[in-house]
C-alpha cells in the first residue's frame, strides 16, 4: 500500500509540473508532439488526425502529424511533454520553441514550477476544509488531543518506536494513567526517569503500547524521552477561509524551505539530512496511518520542494535553462547550441551522481538492506 500511494503521489506531482509546460506552450502558438502519462515505451497512444478524427496508435510506432498524441506508457511515475524546438532546433519555425520569445520561452519553463506550487496550494487548502489540527490557546482542552510533534534522533523516544503524529493516550502498564493535557505526560515522564515505562499511542486506527526508559539526565530541548508535545484540537474551514489558510501555509513552507536550501548550500544543516526517494517512499508509509490529511499535506510538501529544485539556476533543471535565456538577453545573442547542451550534459550527469549518494546513504540510514533481507 505504502509504495502504490508512494508513486501515485510521485506520479501526480511530476504529471502536475509536466501539464503546465504542456498547457503553455500549447497557448503560445507551439507544438507539442506528444504529452504522456508515465514514461516510455509507449503502451498506446491517442491523436487527432488532420481531417478531425481520433486515431489510434498502438507501442512506440512513429507518427506523421502536427498534433499531440497523448499517450500512456510503461512506467506509471509522472509524465512528460515533447515541445518541438525545445533542443534549439527549428529556429525558423513559427510552432517551434526556439523561435519565441524570451520571455515566451521563459513562461514555458517555469509553468511546470508555478503548476507544483498551485498543487501545493489545492491540498492545503483542502486540507483545512476537511479538517486540520491546530494548537490549544485558549486553555479549553475539551475534545483536544496529545500530539507527537517531535521525535529527536538517537533519543529513547526513538528507540520506543515512537513516531511524529501519534497521539498519547495513556501510559502504564495497564495504562492507569490517561493523559488530560501535556503537564501529564511529563509529570509522568519526570516521574520515571531511569525506568522502564509503558506507553500507549493511537497511531492512526490502531492502539499500540510502546516500552522505553527516559533518561536520568535531559539532554538540552529533548527533555528525558527526547519528544516534542502538542495540544490541539480538530479544526474545520469553509471554502474560502481554506483557500487562505492554504496560501498562508505554503507561503510559510515556501520560505521555510528557502532558508534550509540557502543552509545545505553555506553549510549550515542544522542537523538537517538530505533525503532521496527511497527517503521519501519511507516517510509515505509513516504518514499513512495518520490519515488523508496528513497525506496531503505531505503530498503538497514535496509539490512545493520539487517546484524549489526546478527553479533553481542549475544546468538541466528549468531555472537553468532559464538563465541561459537571461544571458541570451543580456549579451544579445543565443549562447552557443554545443555550449549549452554541454552545460546541461554535465549538470544532468552531476544530478544523477547526487541521486546515487543520496540513496545509498538513505540505504544505510533507513537499513533498507537488512529490511529486505528480514523479508526474505
Amino acid at each position: 500500500m505504502a509504495i502504490l500511494i508512494f508513486i501515485l503521489i510521485l506520479g501526480v506531482l511530476v504529471l502536475i509540473h509536466e501539464l503546465g509546460h504542456f498547457v503553455v506552450a500549447k497557448r503560445n502558438g507551439i507544438t507539442a508532439h506528444e504529452f504522456g502519462f508515465g514514461f516510455p515505451p509507449r503502451v498506446f497512444g491517442v491523436y487527432k488526425s488532420d481531417k478531425g478524427k481520433w486515431k489510434f496508435v498502438r507501442g512506440s510506432k512513429d507518427v506523421e502529424t502536427k498534433n499531440t498524441i497523448y499517450s500512456l506508457n510503461w512506467f506509471p511515475i509522472g509524465g512528460f511533454v515533447k515541445i518541438k524546438g525545445e533542443d534549439g532546433s527549428g529556429q525558423n519555425e513559427k510552432d517551434s520553441f526556439a523561435n519565441k520569445s524570451a520571455w515566451t520561452r521563459i513562461k514555458v519553463l517555469l509553468a511546470g514550477v508555478i503548476m507544483n506550487f498551485v498543487l501545493a496550494w489545492v491540498f492545503f487548502s483542502a486540507g483545512f476544509m476537511i479538517g486540520t489540527y491546530q494548537e490549544v490557546v485558549d486553555g479549553n482542552t475539551q475534545d483536544s488531543k496529545i500530539l507527537i510533534n517531535m521525535v529527536a534522533e538517537g533519543s529513547p523516544a526513538e528507540q520506543m518506536g515512537i513516531r511524529l503524529g501519534d497521539e498519547l493516550v495513556s501510559g502504564g502498564n495497564g495504562g492507569e494513567v490517561v493523559f488530560g493535557n501535556v503537564k501529564d505526560v511529563q509529570d509522568f515522564i519526570n516521574n520515571h526517569k531511569g525506568e522502564e515505562i509503558a506507553l500507549t499511542v493511537l497511531r492512526g486506527e490502531e492502539n499500540l503500547e510502546l516500552r522505553g526508559t527516559p533518561r536520568t539526565e535531559t539532554v538540552e530541548s529533548q527533555g528525558s524521552l527526547g519528544i516534542g508535545l502538542a495540544e490541539v484540537r480538530k479544526v474545520r474551514y469553509g471554502f474560502f477561509q481554506s483557500l487562505y489558510y492554504g496560501l498562508l501555509e505554503m507561503k510559510n513552507v515556501f520560505i521555510l524551505m528557502l532558508i534550509t536550501i540557502k543552509e545545505l548550500f553555506v553549510g549550515k544543516t542544522g542537523g538537517v539530512d538530505v533525503t532521496g526517494i527511497i527517503g521519501i517512499a519511507v516517510y509515505t508509509g509513516q504518514i499513512i496511518p495518520l490519515g488523508i490529511v496528513q497525506i496531503l499535506r505531505f503530498a503538497a510538501i514535496l509539490s512545493i520542494n520539487l517546484g524549489i529544485i526546478n527553479a533553481l539556476p542549475f544546468p538541466a533543471l528549468d531555472g537553468g535553462r532559464v538563465l541561459f535565456i537571461l544571458i541570451e538577453k543580456i549579451k544579445g545573442s543565443p549562447v552557443s547550441e554545443k555550449v549549452e547542451q554541454a552545460f546541461h550534459t554535465v549538470g544532468f550527469m552531476l544530478l544523477i551522481i547526487l541521486m546515487v549518494v543520496v540513496t545509498f546513504k538513505d540505504f544505510i540510514r533507513f537499513d533498507i538492506v537488512d529490511k529486505i533481507k528480514g523479508v526474505f
